[in-house]
């Protein structure tokens, strides 16, 4: 029975980590076979390949060659395509990988989207509700200034009343 390790202490000096093996090896290898068929590089090198291919079975002596120039270079043809045949799917493979990381880019894409209009449209309404309320505060303000002007002018009119007549009396 294997033991687990213990996460809450540091390995020992022989313990050693081991790398979980991916279970997608062979994806990620249709992957770089696509990337490298992609390439001009791999162009160049398949040209070079054939060229040399159809050169040396041309211009070296017969015993030398492996492949007859007069039956068409039959093993380059079998060679060529034999790559193409394990090409394609190698491709399609690395698209279909490409496909399922691109749906979960959008699904994410998706939920951020969502989550911004909720805190664009929380925002919105928070702005609306700090506007009304410094509306609501001008007009309680204005509401005062009126207030107190009133209050002055009755304070003054109250003491205009209140003055002693010219006679000495009060009214």
């Amino acid at each position: 029975m294997a033991r687990s390790p213990r996460l809450d202490a540091p390995l020992g000096r022989g313990a050693t980590r081991t790398r979980p093996t991916s279970r997608d090896r062979f994806g990620r290898f249709t992957e770089w076979v696509a990337r490298a068929m992609g390439t001009p590089a791999f162009l160049v090198i398949l040209t070079l390949f054939c060229v040399l291919w159809i050169v040396w079975n041309t211009l070296m002596p017969d015993p030398l060659r492996f492949d007859d120039a007069a039956l068409g270079f039959t093993a380059l043809t079998l060679m060529l395509s034999l790559q193409a045949s394990y090409a394609a799917p190698l491709i399609l493979l690395a698209q279909n990988r490409q496909d399922d990381r691109d749906r979960v880019q959008i699904e994410q894409d998706r939920q951020r989207a969502e989550r911004n209009l909720a805190d664009t449209e929380y925002l919105a309404r928070e702005i609306v509700a700090l506007r009304m309320s410094l509306e609501e505060r001008n007009a309680q303000a204005v509401t005062r200034d009126v207030l107190r002007q009133e209050l002055k002018a009755l304070l003054a009119e109250l003491e205009h009343d209140e003055k002693p007549d010219a006679a000495g009396t009060s009214s």
